[in-house]
């Protein structure tokens, strides 16, 4: 297939060498001349042969409406949209309507598998009607993890389906992560464990708690046993936040996932030891920045706008 992809940052420039490496032609664009196929959206649109089919991989709210809008403007029917960026899935019904308008399909996905994506493959969560994903299938099958596809894709259901699935997704990540953030501590703290690492490193094998986010946390202690060199400031970039708020809606009890994200509110006061180990966490499997230690004495920083977890 031929795509044309827009936003070329940690997790789209590793998306773009991954399909092209699936023997897919991409054309990509982003504000950086460096990493750009194609100099604006026009120019990338002129570079696709009809039906064309887009992906976005920008942040939420404002810039991935206004691509959208922009998009409408140069595309023509019979083309796609998909939004592979974490929008909130209220957004999707907006952004449909304004392509349908014109005959413009659109396609929800959520995308999970950070900077480690480009080799292991991404997890895939699409909300669309059955026909334009029956048509993004040879993309979605070079996307995500080698296997079953029902083991790494999933059509959730109808537009806003994928992100309201990876909205999920990433509240359960919430709660996943400050739980063995907590442990790390508690191991931390007592005078009874001296070799914290290697206690988390033997429940890598064999217990019912490994994971790939235990193996992380294990490879940050490795590099930085104390985790000293980093702050326990963690950002949380909308999607704890809107579970909660679904959860509030549906009247469906979340006591994990709401003190998961009270959690990251309260690393933004004192410094915590449980929230470096989720500072670390997410800065292995998205490539999140990590706050220097020394930055806590100069006060804080603003944060980096990304809106992958």
């Amino acid at each position: 297939m031929e795509l044309g992809l827009v936003g070329l940052g940690r997790m789209g420039g590793n998306m773009r060498e991954r399909l092209r490496r699936a023997g897919h032609t991409v054309i990509g664009y982003a504000r950086s001349p460096q990493e750009r196929d194609a100099d604006s959206l026009a120019a990338m649109v002129e570079q696709l042969q009809p039906p064309r089919a887009v992906w976005l991989m920008i942040p939420a709210g404002g810039p991935t409406r206004s691509t959208v809008a922009e998009l409408a403007s140069l595309l023509a029917a019979g083309d796609v949209v998909v939004d592979g960026g974490n929008s909130r899935w209220t957004d999707d019904h907006a952004n449909a309507s304004h392509l349908a308008a014109r005959d413009i399909s659109y396609v929800d996905c959520g995308v999970s598998g950070g900077v480690w994506g480009l080799e292991n493959g991404y997890g895939l969560m699409a909300g669309g009607a059955d026909a334009d994903i029956e048509r993004l299938l040879p993309v979605f099958d070079a996307l995500r993890p080698e296997g079953p596809r029902d083991e790494g894709f999933v059509h959730a259901g109808p537009v806003g389906a994928g992100h309201f699935a990876k909205m999920v997704h990433n509240g359960i990540e919430y709660g996943l992560m400050q739980a063995y953030a907590e442990g790390y501590e508690l191991l931390a703290t007592t005078d009874v464990v001296t070799n914290v690492p290697g206690v988390l490193k033997a429940w890598s094998r064999g217990t019912v708690v490994r994971s790939w986010l235990l193996d992380l946390l294990v490879k940050s202690l490795e590099e930085d046993p104390d985790l000293s060199a980093i702050q326990g400031y963690v950002e949380d970039s909308g999607e704890g936040r809107w579970t909660v708020e679904a959860a509030i809606t549906h009247a469906v009890p979340a006591p994990v996932i709401s003190a998961a994200l009270f959690a990251r509110f309260a690393s933004r006061q004192d410094e915590s030891p449980a929230m470096k180990a989720v500072a670390a966490l997410r800065n292995q499997f998205g490539g999140h920045a990590m706050r220097a230690a020394e930055v806590a004495e100069a006060g804080p920083t603003s944060g980096t706008g990304d809106t992958r977890e």
